[in-house]
């Protein structure tokens, strides 16, 4: 089966610093894939690489066999991207936007409008028709970036921090959309510091640190790495948190009682 994302040796300076460095990646079809690192790790720049939004310094891309390079117009015509700053048009009304997303992925006008309104209506956004986009809170803006993000029926989806100011209830509808696209066959790359979210949606996990890929697997396999590493563990009896395998895999130095803030506690 042809990969749905597949890196060769890419990389990303920006002058003299490093990036993201040498990444090989293979994301199969109809994976749920967490992408997680610590801030500055790399994880932003290498969406914005794996999405178009940055040339990467050198290095390949593969998106659904096709070469990014080569065919980076048939390639975005079928991902979908939530980046990190989201991007919004805030003078428009909701409606008003995903209008236009429609028509830049050139939808027919009947099918765009018919989309739009199930959208609002699944993000429970449609009563704020009025309402301009700039006015709308964090977590309604995020719920409107998803839906611009999946109008055209993507076959990759792009996904960096989506939970992030997100309520409770928001962050229900927006996983219950996700896991219906992995059930009809799509491909989600996600990026999140809420590790329980991460550990309940994805079967594949890759970590990366200073620029470099670390670890990379399903999530039994990455158990299994972490175990083997430290032979004190009984591995059959425990069963490691993603949050216990990411520190560890990164391995975050535990804080002595010279780095405690004293006049706390």
């Amino acid at each position: 089966m042809t990969q749905a994302i597949r890196t060769n040796g890419l990389t990303r300076h920006f002058g003299d610093f490093v990036a993201v460095d040498n990444i090989n990646l293979d994301v199969a079809q109809g994976q749920f894939y967490g992408f997680l690192g610590p801030n500055g790790a790399g994880k932003s720049t290498t969406i914005k690489m794996l999405t178009g939004l940055l040339a990467p310094t050198s290095g390949s891309i593969e998106v659904l066999g096709l070469d990014f390079a080569a065919n980076s117009l048939d390639v975005k015509r079928q991902i979908g991207v939530v980046p990190e700053g989201m991007a919004l048009f805030g003078r428009l009304t909701a409606i008003e936007y995903l209008h236009f997303v429609g028509q830049m992925y050139g939808l027919d006008r009947a099918v765009t409008v018919q989309r739009s309104q199930e959208l609002l209506e699944f993000m429970n956004l449609a009563n704020e028709s009025k309402k301009l986009i700039t006015d709308f809170s964090h977590g309604m803006q995020k719920k409107l970036a998803l839906a611009a993000a999946v109008i055209h029926g993507p076959r990759i989806l792009f996904l960096d921090e989506p939970f992030e100011g997100v309520d409770a209830i928001a962050a229900g509808t927006l996983k219950q959309m996700l896991q219906g696209m992995i059930a009809k066959g799509a491909t989600i790359f996600l990026t999140s510091h809420v590790l329980e979210i991460v550990e309940r949606l994805c079967t594949h996990v890759a970590i990366i640190n200073k620029g470099r890929l670390i670890a990379n697997g399903s999530l039994d396999e990455l158990r299994a790495g972490v175990q083997a590493l430290d032979p004190t563990q009984d591995a059959p009896a425990q069963r490691l948190t993603l949050e216990e395998i990411f520190i560890r895999t990164i391995g975050a130095p535990a804080s002595s009682p010279e780095q405690e803030l004293s006049w706390l506690g």
